[in-house]
């Protein structure tokens, strides 16, 4: 039975508070007299891998299996499974992981680490985008947060594309077709119904381990399981196989997983020297840019586009300044553009990247709140 607790966790709006919290507990603690003992905790080394690196290869996988079946659902039998209703999303994310990593490629040019950030400004983050509309999008059309929804869902496939691609360093074929027998085992008890727990648990974990193994990155295994997972009820079925796990694991995800994720990648630095470098690291402005700026032309510009050569249509009540408002709450790249900064860059270069993320994160949520608000008191004078 879902417990009133875990229906709370389920809210957009708490889940982006748990974040928000959390994400300032990790800059407090790091930038304290005690950053040795979140150090410490963060590089301890745990069954073969370090605290930190569970928190980014095993928890995060249980984001992803919760973004894969949100995206599954989507696909079958949601927003996306209409072409009409699909391609403006779909075009708009596109435009909204494209424009930031050009912009965000042609700040760091030159710079040696230009090839390595250009991913980081790509994804936005879903729990904090419909956190803030959640908290402030009052009086604004319901398919706003449809589109927003569905822009992010396929902005995730996005980023996930580029982990699979880019940040796999040494491929292990025997160990990657261990991974697609045991994805093909899944996908056969799915579509025989079987419903038992004690085949599936076992399974997904011996998956996770064999992709960790194969050198791909782990979480694409959490996406893997998530899209093999059946959406479609059968007769006289009260919930889908999807369904309930999305029940089940969406509050331990919001609740848990990402939140401790984001206590150990947000710890950084951010004195008055870390600042001052920040402003003056190219790779760190590439990254702001390509959140602040390449977002906003990325996700507006494609949208307008679209409309413009009738290739898709404007949802119901929405106009362009709601878009523009949108296209700046897809700057909170967060959960994903923090995992690709970890994975693209090393040491003191990472520290900067995440910092970057974090500050152009906090910028356009705030900036996206107050235009949502205004936006708002529009739409209820009209």
């Amino acid at each position: 039975m879902t417990t009133p607790f875990a229906r709370y966790l389920r809210t957009e709006t708490v889940g982006g508070a748990v974040l928000l919290v959390v994400t300032a507990v990790a800059l407090v603690w790091a930038n304290s007299p005690w950053a040795g003992s979140y150090t410490g905790i963060r590089d301890h080394e745990l069954v073969g891998l370090s605290v930190g690196d569970w928190a980014k290869d095993g928890l995060l996988a249980v984001f992803f299996f919760v973004a894969g079946l949100e995206l599954k659902r989507e696909l079958v039998v949601g927003e996306l499974s209409r072409f009409k209703a699909a391609i403006l999303p779909v075009i708009a994310a596109f435009g909204g992981m494209a424009v930031p990593a050009v912009v965000a490629l042609s700040v760091a040019w030159g710079d040696p680490r230009a090839g390595d950030v250009w991913a980081i400004p790509m994804a936005t983050d879903i729990a904090f985008a419909l956190g803030v509309l959640a908290i402030v999008g009052s009086g604004l059309p319901s398919g706003l947060r449809v589109f927003l929804l569905s822009l992010a869902v396929v902005d995730d496939l996005g980023a996930i594309l580029v982990i699979a691609v880019l940040f796999t360093a040494t491929f292990d074929l025997l160990w990657f077709g261990a991974a697609l027998l045991l994805l093909a085992a899944y996908w056969l008890l799915q579509h025989r119904r079987v419903r038992t727990p004690l085949l599936y648990v076992p399974l997904a974990g011996a998956v996770w381990f064999a992709v960790h193994e194969s050198g791909v990155h782990a979480t694409i295994a959490g996406v893997a399981l998530g899209l093999l997972t059946r959406v479609r009820r059968d007769p006289g079925e009260a919930e889908s196989p999807s369904e309930r796990l999305e029940h089940r694991l969406q509050p331990w995800s919001a609740g848990l997983a990402v939140p401790l994720f984001a206590l150990f990648a947000a710890g950084v630095p951010v004195g008055g020297d870390a600042l001052s470098a920040l402003f003056a690291d190219r790779a760190a402005l590439a990254i702001g840019a390509g959140l602040l700026v390449g977002k906003v032309l990325g996700i507006t510009g494609a949208t307008l586009l679209a409309v413009r050569l009738r290739v898709a249509e404007l949802p119901a009540g929405l106009g362009r300044r709601d878009l523009a408002a949108v296209g700046v709450l897809g700057g909170v790249g967060f959960t994903v553009s923090l995992l690709i900064a970890d994975l693209a860059l090393s040491g003191p270069d990472a520290e900067l990247a995440k910092a970057a993320v974090l500050l152009a994160s906090g910028t356009a949520a705030l900036v996206a709140a107050a235009l949502l608000i205004r936006r708002g008191k529009a739409h209820r004078v009209d």
